[in-house]
């Protein structure tokens, strides 16, 4: 008996849908949109002590609102995979108690037939009693066949009985998982009416600021055309060196491994991405074009560090109005800048491994941590995205 429930409870642990082959990459996937969203309140809760709004505050309450959505997509996905298991499962149960009614029936009909032949002097007359040898050989195996088919049947009857308790202990915990999957999902859509409402009232009151947002936009026009210069000049020059051979050599070794990369390297600080690369449109003015982005920005909480990507050399630390100090670390032929540093804690020429610590980011309007991150191949500019795991 004690080995019939050891042998049930590790069934009942190791028994899971078949829908579920990459149920721990989909736990992985809501466990990271859940951070994701917990990061982005930690962020807003900073946000609101310094202003109620402003344009990062929306875009991190819309980040938010695209993180809920995919969360509330990922628990309709579970809760399809129990209804179906549900179903196939109750399919199970009702097959079983099928052939369990039949096993028992039939065991019933052969312990009635062995019942009657209990006494070997009945079984002997019976034999004897045959017309010949043939005869009497095929009563001898008909009867020893009985005795066999009881015991036979009586252990089927315990291996379905096992069975369809497997299945009814599956059957409550797919019910189980069902009700709380369902449960966080109505709350999760609460939330996200209530957050949605909040985005709308944001847009109304800041679209008032129409004439001082234009302004600023202005601004960070130059600002980023400065820097966007800037990283090319140094980087033209760079390549113009390498070509001629006055500057130093290319570490192919190091570029070819930074390429094998691509998609798998770390993100230079564990955050948000509030802009993307390429053309951004105003959050709030949907027609009006934001400054080209060559980079990403990625919007952090205060009092994180950027990190080095992957290793190499730092070649240049530069400062830039609206950017704060910026350096420039190069890869081979690849080069990665970390610009918005308050504090930097490198210097040029130091080689510099993944994860070290390149500098402490500066604080945005919000007060929040904002990185300005870029990767370039030579003079071509990269989507840091692709890159990134």
């Amino acid at each position: 008996m004690t080995r019939r429930i050891i042998i049930l409870c590790v069934a009942v642990l190791t028994a899971i849908p078949s829908w579920s082959q990459n149920v721990q990459e989909q736990r992985e996937r809501k466990k990271q949109l859940e951070e994701e969203i917990a990061l982005i309140d930690k962020q807003l809760s900073t946000t609101s002590k310094k202003r109620k709004q402003s344009l990062n505050t929306l875009i991190l309450t819309r980040q938010k609102l695209e993180a809920r959505k995919k969360l509330i997509d990922r628990l309709d996905s579970d809760i399809a995979g129990y209804d179906s298991s549900i179903s196939s499962t109750n399919a199970e149960i009702a097959r079983l108690n099928e052939r369990l009614d039949t096993l028992r029936k039939y065991h019933a009909d052969l312990v009635r037939g062995a019942y009657k032949t209990r006494d070997n002097k009945v079984w002997f007359m019976y034999i004897l009693s045959s017309k010949d040898i043939n005869q009497g050989l095929r009563r001898w195996a008909y009867l020893k066949n009985i005795s066999l088919s009881v015991r036979q049947q009586a252990m089927a009857i315990k291996s379905t009985e096992l069975d369809l308790q497997l299945e009814n202990a599956r059957l409550e915990e797919l019910k189980a998982g069902s009700m709380q999957a369902k449960a966080e999902r109505e709350k999760e859509r609460d939330a996200l009416s209530t957050e949605e409402r909040k985005a709308n009232s944001m847009v109304v009151q800041l679209s008032k600021e129409e004439r001082a947002m234009k302004r600023e936009l202005q601004q960070k026009q130059k600002e980023v055309e400065r820097l966007n210069k800037e990283i090319e000049r140094i980087l033209a020059e760079a390549v113009k060196q390498q070509k001629s051979g006055k500057g130093a050599a290319v570490d192919y070794a190091l570029s070819a491994k930074f390429g094998e990369n691509r998609g798998k390297l770390p993100w230079p600080v564990s955050g948000v991405v509030i802009q993307k690369f390429g053309q951004n449109y105003h959050p709030v003015f949907k027609n009006l074009k934001m400054p080209y982005n060559n980079g990403i920005n990625i919007s952090a909480p205060a009092g994180s560090n950027a990190n080095a990507v992957f290793d190499g050399v730092v070649k240049q630390i530069l400062v830039m109005p609206g950017y704060d100090q910026c350096v420039l670390v190069q890869h081979g032929e690849y080069f990665t800048f970390y610009c918005k540093l308050k504090r930097v804690y490198v210097k040029s020429g130091d080689k510099i491994s993944t994860g070290d610590r390149i500098g402490e980011i500066s604080l945005n309007e919000d007060g929040n941590a904002e990185l300005h991150f870029q990767l370039w191949k030579g003079t071509e500019k990269q989507n840091p995205e692709n890159w990134l795991r």
